[in-house]
């Protein structure tokens, strides 16, 4: 494992230190020494799990993140969330509207398990979407719908992912396959 920078162990503090004043809502310094004492644990945790490699593509440093996509995505993910949100709803509320539950298989063409790792979570948090099974390339996608997995699909989603790592504007998902039987699997 390569020695993590400053500047990542700096940002990882800082967002860290951020969420914990956040969360509890006080600026006291007993709250304060006891977020920096919770910080500085996570942070040694996760450093020594830093040592395994899991995936031959992990990143070590966060210098390869974009980080004005990454403020865009945020705000982009969010505004999905809710409008997914809305139409589950809608799907709850009016109970004789077609449901037709697909299972969708495809590839994704991303640059590290990092990559990979934010769209599976990206298409989880996604009301109306769960990824199933990542398996190197290969993503598993449950949808409620057809609306419900365009953004996959159409390509939307995963590029918004690539943009966090790379400026290149490429076809991030193939071979799709959707499947609204049981026996098509």
């Amino acid at each position: 494992m390569n020695k993590l920078s400053f500047f990542t162990l700096a940002m990882s503090f800082i967002s860290l230190m951020g969420f914990w004043i956040i969360m509890s809502g006080k600026l006291d310094l007993i709250y304060l020494l006891w977020g920096v004492l919770s910080v500085v644990s996570v942070m040694y945790v996760n450093y020594t799990l830093k040592m395994h490699r899991f995936f031959d593509d992990d990143m070590d440093d966060l210098s390869e993140l974009r980080f004005g996509s990454a403020v865009y995505y945020f705000f982009w993910m969010a505004w999905q969330i809710i409008l997914a949100g809305v139409h589950v709803f809608l799907i709850v509320v009016r109970p004789k509207m077609p449901l037709k539950t697909s299972v969708v298989t495809f590839r994704a063409d991303l640059p590290s398990a990092h990559a990979k790792m934010i769209l599976g979570n990206s298409i989880t948090l996604t009301p109306g979407t769960l990824t199933v099974d990542i398996q190197g390339d290969h993503f598993t996608v449950h949808a409620l719908d057809e609306y419900s997995y365009q953004g996959i699909v159409s390509d939307h989603m995963p590029r918004q992912v690539l943009r966090l790592f790379s400026k290149e504007e490429i076809q991030v998902i193939h071979d799709v396959k959707i499947s609204t039987k049981i026996s098509d699997l």
